[in-house]
């Protein structure tokens, strides 16, 4: 085997491990698989087409990030997120946000701009009729926007993921029509602070807007669904 097919055959291994590990842990943290519940390796290669090596390997990754726990001699079970978990999503959240937007600020696009303002108008109504599935698409697409305003690879992966790690329960604590209102109207003063070459402002804005979502979390019943969830594992 030449260096060359050496080389594409490790990018190729792990490309399809990356594909594995990716779809498991969207499935982890869209509630498909429960906490305490048992992940086979057998059962997940049949389901994806796949061999078990790059499920072991995804089991290993997803391991790293606290998803599940391998127990030698005995198999991978899920960890599931606790409210401690979310609470620490947050806090690193507020920063990592806070830092893009002041990027964003330095760095987007006339398109970007007007996609978020358009972004903004729509879910204005969308908020006002108490469209909340709307209004989590619009907010999710929202801070997209930004990630791939701020000119950083990095610190958009980073935000990715963790925007990833809590959307399930996002979904089901940011429901009410005045939370949809009200973030909104933050998420127009970080495109306006923005739009006004502001980078501090809009730094300050988005830190604020992580904290106040994150208290709205909590006042809607974060501890309660995540023991409810703990209860039906």
């Amino acid at each position: 085997m030449s260096s060359y097919d050496l080389k594409q055959e490790v990018t190729d291994k792990y490309s399809l491990r990356g594909r594995v590990f990716h779809k498991l842990r969207e499935d982890i943290l869209n509630g498909k698989y429960k906490e305490n519940e048992e992940l086979r390796e057998v059962a997940i290669g049949e389901e994806l087409g796949v061999s078990r090596t790059p499920v072991r390997e995804a089991f290993r990754q997803l391991e790293l990030e606290g998803l599940i726990q391998i127990v030698p001699n005995k198999g991978a079970y899920v960890t599931g997120i606790t409210a401690k978990d979310v609470k620490d999503i947050y806090m690193i959240r507020s920063s990592l946000e806070g830092m893009c937007a002041r990027l964003a600020t330095e760095h987007i696009t006339p398109e970007q701009l007007e996609e978020l303002e358009e972004n903004v108008y729509i879910a204005s109504f969308h908020a006002s009729k108490g469209h909340m599935e709307q209004m989590t698409e619009l907010d999710n697409r929202f801070h997209h926007i930004l990630y791939e305003a701020c000119d950083s690879k990095m610190l958009q992966n980073l935000l990715q993921d963790f925007h990833q790690y809590v959307i399930r329960i996002r979904k089901k604590t940011l429901s009410t029509k005045e939370r949809g209102i009200a973030s909104n109207e933050e998420h127009r003063q970080i495109m306006e602070a923005i739009r006004a070459g502001k980078p501090e402002e809009a730094e300050r804005l988005a830190t604020c807007h992580m904290n106040n979502a994150y208290d709205n979390m909590v006042k809607n019943g974060l501890h309660e669904l995540l023991e409810s969830e703990d209860a039906k594992a």
